[in-house]
């Protein structure tokens, strides 16, 4: 039995699919939505990034200016040259031109004169009039191209900066950061945020001042055209705007129902597609389908919706301007009549009021774009103000290598001060040295190699490597001395010989072969189609999880560390393939301190030292053979007498 379309959408407009990009944690963070909390200081802190593109700003605001300009004085040449066929063909006609259309009059005569013709030919008056025109509406082409190509110089410089200062940022970022959010929510910050951020600069923000620009130019212009029309004109402001928001409110509610059924769509489509195995083995194919269907169907009737309110917007706005335009001729021809008008100022004022309603809709529109635009760039400022790792301290050792005599002194941690992870955990090991950490899962055993890397910082006791206090080691240095292999396999974009040699980057080949070797990687590889050359996919899609793990060993290998920290690193890895390894690790942990964390204590049964935990404290501690013949808890464990917890 399908489930209900209402489980469904709650299932799937979780956080993990409430976008229609699909799955991931942080997806419900992909799109900005919304007002944000500071305008004032969100927009200042962007122009900030416009530090060194002053001077290229104010040209761009120049040439906005002078766009606007150059196509409202094109409009305004038109009146005389109406005005004067009007007296060609009606010589009787009593013209009585406005201030502004006599100086478009009087340049076009004078230029007319210039070019040696007489002011009461009407053809070469024509002529003269639409060769200027020609000239402004060029000038204006020209400057809207400069002010397009300094604009979006400016705008892909300022994004430039905006993602190196985050990936910067995101590098000192410390673990607790990455390990509280979740990856999606942080990739969408580099994609949908800083590109809503892009949009609104490179165009948003530009056409937000044109069309104040306009707006202003267009209505100083009807000003001086007919203060009368111009009031008839204005009275339709609150109309359009009424209008314009009814429906801008109704199609947002409907938009928005549609991205959650769309994210319930396509959340569903990932899941069931990436578990399709799952789904055959129990044969659910037909309930998935119909389950689909209910998806898809309601997908369909909020779409229909969303698209019907949106496309209902242009028309209606089409339809007030042309009741405004209808209105405004319409009392300019009874104007007309009465000789308050000229027929050239009448036609000008027509085509001013179809601009003025423009600009009107077009700020309207890119309001939305442009609060979107500064809520995604407070989340990116949001990362930005993030504690970063706390800094080495002024006292830091002047240390480059370390030899590896670790000792942990009654060590105390927790992840969240109301719980206590880890309890006066004291230890010793040495170069050479194996130790392992065993017990139930959450015991604490990865925590005490995250204090040991200062993922985060210990609350009490101390951890010190050759008697010095991690505290007092540059971050760099200390993690330089210590090789880690994760349960976890990440792998790069790259050849296999990349991949081994991020472990030291200045390794030779001979190097990345030999180690390798010692983590019996090298038959594998050599049977890949291109050997050490072979390019990665996708995080060793092209690999298996138990080849992915053997190159993050001989990462490991490759590297000249003192420490080795190797968490669950052959979990998946067959026996046989498990037994090699074991071979290749005593080569690589001789003269090394070793920690082994592992669940299958076959692997721990030659450390020096074992470390039973349980609950955050060493219950146990000794050999292999020690803690067999005492019969406690690692005995319970190996032999499988009690469960694991």
């Amino acid at each position: 039995m399908a489930r209900s379309i209402l489980e469904l959408q709650k299932r799937y407009n979780s956080s993990k699919h409430q976008n229609q990009q699909g799955g991931g944690p942080g997806a419900r963070f992909q799109r900005a939505s919304g007002k944000p909390k500071n305008a004032r200081v969100t927009i200042s802190r962007l122009l900030s990034y416009m530090k060194g593109y002053g001077g290229r700003f104010i040209l761009v605001l120049v040439c906005m200016l002078m766009t606007t300009l150059t196509s409202l004085v094109g409009s305004y040449f038109m009146a005389p040259i109406i005005d004067r066929l009007t007296l060609a063909v009606v010589p009787d006609a009593k013209i009585n031109m406005s201030p502004i259309e006599k100086i478009a009059d009087r340049v076009i005569l004078s230029l007319l004169g210039k070019a040696g013709q007489s002011p009461d030919s009407i053809m070469p008056y024509i002529v003269i009039a639409c060769i200027l025109l020609g000239s402004i509406y060029l000038v204006g082409l020209l400057l809207s191209y400069t002010q397009a190509r300094l604009m979006l110089t400016i705008s892909q410089n300022m994004i430039e900066k905006l993602r190196n200062d985050l990936f910067n940022k995101l590098q000192r970022l410390p673990v607790r950061f990455f390990d509280s959010h979740p990856t999606g929510e942080v990739m969408s910050r580099f994609t949908n945020d800083v590109d809503n951020v892009e949009t609104m600069i490179n165009n948003s923000l530009t056409s937000v001042i044109s069309g104040t620009v306009t707006l202003i130019g267009t209505f100083v212009f009807m000003l001086t055209t007919s203060w009368v029309l111009t009031l008839v004109t204005v009275a339709f402001i609150p109309l359009f705007m009424m209008g314009g928001g009814a429906i801008g409110k109704r199609s947002r509610k409907y938009y928005s129902a549609q991205q959650a059924a769309l994210g319930a769509v396509n959340g569903y489509m990932e899941e069931t597609v990436t578990g399709q195995k799952v789904v055959k083995v129990f044969n659910h194919e037909d309930t998935c389908v119909e389950e689909f269907n209910l998806l898809n169907d309601d997908m369909r009737d909020k779409q229909f919706n969303a698209n019907f309110w949106g496309g209902v917007m242009g028309p209606l706005m089409g339809n007030m301007s042309n009741i405004s335009y209808a209105v405004t001729v319409g009392i300019g021809g009874v104007l007309l009549v009465f000789g308050a008008m000229t027929p050239g100022g009448l036609t000008v004022f027509a085509n001013y009021s179809r601009q003025f309603s423009m600009p009107i809709n077009m700020i309207s529109q890119q309001m939305a774009t442009v609060f979107a635009a500064l809520a995604g760039a407070e989340r990116v400022f949001d990362v930005m103000d993030t504690e970063p790792e706390i800094k080495d301290p002024e006292d830091a050792a002047e240390i480059t290598e370390l030899k590896g005599h670790v000792v942990l002194d009654d060590v105390s941690f927790g992840y969240v001060p109301e719980k206590t992870v880890l309890k006066h955990i004291s230890l010793y090991a040495k170069p050479g040295q194996k130790i392992a950490f065993v017990g139930s899962t959450g015991a604490g055993k990865t925590t005490v190699t995250n204090l040991l890397n200062r993922f985060y910082d210990i609350e009490e006791g101390s951890i010190t490597i050759d008697g010095i206090d991690i505290r007092r080691i540059p971050r760099d240095v200390l993690r330089r001395n210590i090789a880690m292999v994760l349960q976890d396999t990440h792998l790069f974009t790259g050849t296999v010989r990349d991949n081994i040699r991020y472990g030291r980057l200045d390794a030779t080949d001979e190097e990345v072969i030999q180690a390798a070797k010692t983590a019996s990687a090298h038959s594998f590889i050599m049977r890949l189609s291109d050997g050490y050359d072979t390019m990665i996919e996708g995080d060793g899609a092209n690999l298996s999880q138990g080849q992915r793990q053997l190159l993050n060993i001989a990462r490991a290998a490759i590297s000249k560390a003192p420490i080795l920290v190797l968490d669950e690193a052959t979990s998946s890895v067959d026996t046989r393939t498990e037994r090699h390894i074991e071979h290749g690790m005593d080569r690589l942990m001789k003269n090394r301190t070793t920690f082994v964390i592992a669940h299958r204590l076959s692997t721990v049964r030659n450390s020096n030292a074992i470390m039973v935990l349980e609950h955050g404290e060493i219950i146990e501690r000794g050999d292999h053979d020690d803690l067999l013949n005492l019969k406690g808890r690692y005995y319970e464990l190996y032999t499988g007498v009690k469960e694991l917890d």
